[in-house]
C-alpha cells in the first residue's frame, strides 16, 4: 500500500513538471526552464519581459562579464536585483521601481562593500510627489510640498563610501531629491526627508512638555524603569 502511494505521488509530480512548460507557453511567447524547473526569461504576447530573469553578459573589449537576476514586471525591472561576476562573486544589490533605481543600492568588490546609495524613483504616469521638507530657515518647521520630478530617478537620502577591507566609512553625503545637502546646516543633513521630519517632530514634542514634566523626566532619566509623565490630565 505504501509503495502504491509513493508511485501515485511520483506520477503527480511528473505530471506537474510536464504541465509547467504548457502553462508558461500560454503566457509567454518565449521562455526557458531553469535548473530548478522554474520559468525564466519570459517574453509575453505583448513582447514585454515578465517574471524572473537571469541575464548573462560575456566579457567584451576589456569589460568584465557579469550575470544579473531579478524580476521584470511589464518590461520594467521591479524589486531586488542581484549582480555577480562570472566567478559568482556578488557585485551589486539594487532595488527598482517602475524600471528605475529606488531605495537602497549596495556595491561590492572582492574585499566587501565599497558604496551604498539611496535613490527615489518617480512613477512615469504621475511625475508629482508629496514630500516632507524641513524649512531652510526655521529648523523647527516641516513643510509638505508637491514637487515635480526632474528625472526618472534621483539621488535621495544617504550615500556612504567604505573602505571594503575594514568596513570603515570614508565619506558620507546626503541628498534631497537630487541636490547635495549642505553639511553645515544641522537640520538638512539627514538620511532622508522623513528622517529629518521625525527629528523635528521629536524636538517639537519635547519642547511642548510642561516644565514640571521636563524636570520630572530629567530627575528620573537615570533610573532603569520609571513611568514617563506626558502632562495628560489624570496621570
Amino acid at each position: 500500500m505504501k509503495n502504491l502511494k509513493n508511485n501515485d505521488c511520483m506520477k503527480w509530480a511528473l505530471l506537474i513538471i510536464m504541465l509547467l512548460p504548457v502553462a508558461a507557453m500560454a503566457q509567454c511567447k518565449t521562455f526557458r526552464i531553469g535548473a530548478n524547473g522554474d520559468t525564466l526569461n519570459c517574453i509575453d504576447q505583448q513582447d514585454r519581459k515578465q517574471g524572473k530573469w537571469v541575464i548573462h553578459v560575456e566579457a567584451l573589449r576589456g569589460e568584465s562579464g557579469f550575470e544579473e537576476e531579478g524580476i521584470f514586471k511589464d518590461g520594467q525591472k521591479e524589486g531586488l536585483w542581484r549582480a555577480y561576476n562570472l566567478n559568482g562573486d556578488l557585485l551589486a544589490l539594487e532595488n527598482y521601481r517602475w524600471g528605475y533605481k529606488h531605495g537602497t543600492c549596495q556595491y561590492y568588490n572582492i574585499s566587501g562593500m565599497y558604496r551604498e546609495e539611496n535613490w527615489k524613483a518617480t512613477n512615469p504616469e504621475n511625475p508629482y510627489d508629496t514630500i516632507e521638507v524641513p524649512d531652510l530657515h526655521d529648523p523647527y518647521k516641516v513643510d509638505l510640498k508637491v514637487v515635480k520630478a526632474e528625472g526618472s530617478t534621483v539621488k535621495h537620502g544617504r550615500w556612504q563610501y567604505y573602505e571594503p577591507a575594514t568596513g570603515r566609512i570614508m565619506k558620507t553625503e546626503n541628498y534631497m531629491l537630487g541636490k547635495l545637502e549642505d553639511p553645515a546646516k544641522k537640520y538638512l543633513t539627514a538620511n532622508s526627508a522623513s528622517d529629518s521630519a521625525m527629528q523635528v517632530r521629536k524636538k517639537l514634542s519635547d519642547e511642548a512638555k510642561p516644565q514640571e514634566v521636563k524636570d520630572y523626566d530629567k530627575k528620573n532619566s537615570k533610573k532603569k524603569n520609571y513611568k514617563v509623565r506626558d502632562g495628560k490630565v489624570g496621570y
